[in-house]
């Protein structure tokens, strides 16, 4: 297992939105879903879009740059024009502290 590293409190993310922490040199974008966390690479893997600026719906995010889209849970390529999946973490939520797993 990795270390758990708080990037950011319950309250900093509106449900239905992403946003970018930087952790030890990565980007890494945390949504919340439902009230659910989730965290993925930030850089979309066409051309390096900021995910965490794409628009949500459900569990998908889609790039704002050239319409990518990802599945927020798993990091999976759900749509051209990017081709390889982008990394997952494990996200803990302790009280109103996420915590994401490098």
């Amino acid at each position: 297992m990795g270390n758990l590293i708080e990037v950011a409190k319950t309250g900093d993310i509106e449900p239905g939105q992403g946003i970018c922490v930087e952790i030890e040199d990565k980007k890494i974008a945390v949504f919340n879903i439902q009230g659910n966390y989730y965290a993925i690479d930030d850089s979309c893997t066409h051309v390096g879009g900021p995910l965490s600026e794409g628009e949500c719906e459900g569990y998908v995010v889609t790039c704002p740059w050239h319409g990518a889209q990802f599945n927020i849970k798993t990091g999976e390529v759900l749509s051209p024009p990017a081709k390889r999946p982008i990394k997952s973490y494990r996200v803990q939520v302790e009280g109103n502290s996420i915590k994401v797993e490098i």
